[in-house]
């Protein structure tokens, strides 16, 4: 398994790196951490399929997905993962966007983990950080207190709107929490989800609105 892992990592790095701060390989990184937090309190996980499908997930993101890239097939086929496990890592991987609430259903304990552990990156401090490092790589606004915030979104519609960051967490890093799918993943959840709200309690009276 090591070796498997570590020849997709060398060459997963190169490619998320030409992406913004906000999906960088760092991101990678801290949802492995996370994925390696929930893995602890799931014994009937599979630790290689979680791995792999974190170190995959952003690859074929919509918001970066260049031509320029390998795809997540070839990179799999190219470190020699079998069928079988091929399938079980996609099937994680899909699990995983949000796409305005119109995720697809977990079908294991694989992808439940691997999706909180993203969404957890999603959230907190980071998911704060990450947030406006995306905003102002694509050119948003800050925040526009005239901007009405959607809910019951179809996936053209949540990925169809630019709009400004902090309208973001609403239609959606707010909603992270309930989400969450593994017990320890709800249990790591609340304190971000708090911070969050903290945060934006703090910029509603800085800016007045």
């Amino acid at each position: 398994m090591i070796e498997i892992i570590e020849k997709c990592k060398k060459i997963v790095v190169g490619i998320y790196n030409k992406f913004d701060a906000s999906h960088d390989f760092a991101h990678i990184e801290r949802v492995m951490k996370n994925a390696e937090e929930i893995l602890a309190k799931e014994p009937t996980a599979s630790e290689e399929v979680v791995r792999l499908a974190v170190l995959l997930h952003d690859i074929e993101d919509a918001k970066y997905k260049s031509h320029d890239n390998p795809t997540v097939l070839e990179i799999l086929q190219a470190i020699g993962v079998n069928g079988e496990l091929a399938q079980k890592v996609f099937a994680c991987i899909e699990s995983v966007s949000f796409s305005g609430g119109n995720a697809k259903d977990i079908t294991s304990i694989d992808g439940a983990i691997v999706r909180d552990a993203d969404r957890l990156d999603a959230i907190g401090a980071i998911g704060i950080a990450r947030t406006f490092a995306f905003g102002g790589a694509r050119g948003r606004k800050l925040y526009d207190t005239d901007e009405m915030v959607r809910d019951n979104m179809s996936e053209t519609e949540y990925r169809g709107k630019e709009t400004a960051s902090v309208t973001h967490f609403y239609e959606k890093l707010l909603l992270l929490k309930e989400l969450m799918v593994t017990e320890e993943g709800k249990r790591l959840a609340e304190q971000r989800h708090d911070y969050m709200e903290g945060f934006l309690k703090q910029l509603d009276h800085e800016i007045g609105s």
